[in-house]
């Protein structure tokens, strides 16, 4: 059964997507993340681009036209240095939501 994006948890999955793969354009951005949930995830189109435009907004990404593998333009995007930041940030925040969420769980 999919299951839609948690709120607040798309930056950190973009953001993670482009420091494993490297430039990458939009789509390709939404096939690894359903590949990485098995198909699982929910991922509506409606929300990452205009993701990636606040994300590339506020200095995280950059973009870039270039050639995708279906020989068509595309716009390609990266990770920034500040972007790096942010994702360390989201990372440890994410981590310390989970250890709430599990102390929950279980108590």
């Amino acid at each position: 059964m999919p299951r839609e994006v948690l709120p607040g948890t798309l930056d950190l999955m973009v953001l993670k997507t482009l420091d494993t793969l490297g430039p990458t354009h939009g789509y390709g951005i939404a096939q690894r993340l359903i590949q990485i949930s098995d198909g699982i995830l929910d991922l509506n189109q409606g929300s990452l681009y205009p993701a990636l435009l606040r994300m590339e907004q506020r200095g995280w990404i950059s973009s870039d036209y270039g050639i995708s593998e279906n020989n068509r333009k595309a716009r390609y995007y990266a990770l920034t240095a500040d972007g790096r930041k942010r994702l360390k940030t989201e990372i440890e925040q994410w981590k310390g939501m989970v250890q709430i969420m599990t102390r929950l769980i279980e108590a």
